[in-house]
């Protein structure tokens, strides 16, 4: 099933990055069928209208992690979403998400994971003093930012960085391998093994 569900939670850079790749025939077949976020005043809702894709707004303020997730749940599986992806959406995922879309749901981080998982990566990689940092697509679990890692990029730290130039630079590392982790999903050319996850021949 290649019908994508995205959820965001501010500006939606990935997610354009993800339209994009869409346009340019570069998801798979993969087709982006709604956006959801829990913040009405998030950019990306515009992002995806203007792309010409139904953008929801669902609070998630006052209500069960659990309750408004099996909402979230439905909305997506009304629309036939066999993917979802996580695009800045500041919400860890309950069981009662997890289990609705096994395997298929992909979230990209600031990070090598499993270094500096949750938020401010690029800050705690900048404050450790590593030479190397990166992106990172996983499968989402139950747990943050513990996932099989489906697909990473390495970005260096130069002397001359500052938290704001790493992080721009991760950024567009995200963009490039997002669409290339989506594709791999919907391909359905790979295993998983333990934590490890592994292509099989084209599917990259």
């Amino acid at each position: 099933m290649k019908r994508i569900g995205v959820l965001i939670s501010g500006r939606g850079s990935n997610l354009q990055a993800l339209i994009d790749a869409q346009r340019a025939g570069e998801l798979g077949g993969g087709e982006i069928v709604i956006v959801v976020s829990n913040v009405e005043t998030a950019p990306g809702i515009e992002r995806a209208r203007q792309a010409g894709i139904p953008a929801v707004f669902r609070d998630h303020r006052g209500r069960k992690r659990e309750e408004y997730d099996a909402e979230i749940v439905s909305l997506l599986k009304a629309r036939d979403v066999g993917v979802v992806c996580l695009a800045g959406f500041m919400r860890l995922l309950s069981p009662v998400f997890v289990s609705a879309f096994p395997n298929r749901i992909l979230n990209v981080h600031p990070a090598l994971l499993p270094a500096f998982a949750g938020l401010d990566a690029q800050q705690q990689a900048f404050a450790h003093g590593v030479k190397v940092s990166g992106a990172t697509v996983h499968i989402v679990d139950e747990n943050l930012d513990s996932g099989t890692i489906v697909a990473q990029e390495a970005v260096p730290v130069f002397d001359t960085d500052d938290v704001e130039t790493l992080t721009q630079r991760i950024l567009a590392s995200e963009h490039r391998i997002y669409p290339k982790a989506v594709r791999i999903l919907l391909s359905d050319r790979y295993r998983i093994e333990g934590r490890r996850f592994i292509i099989g021949d084209g599917a990259a």
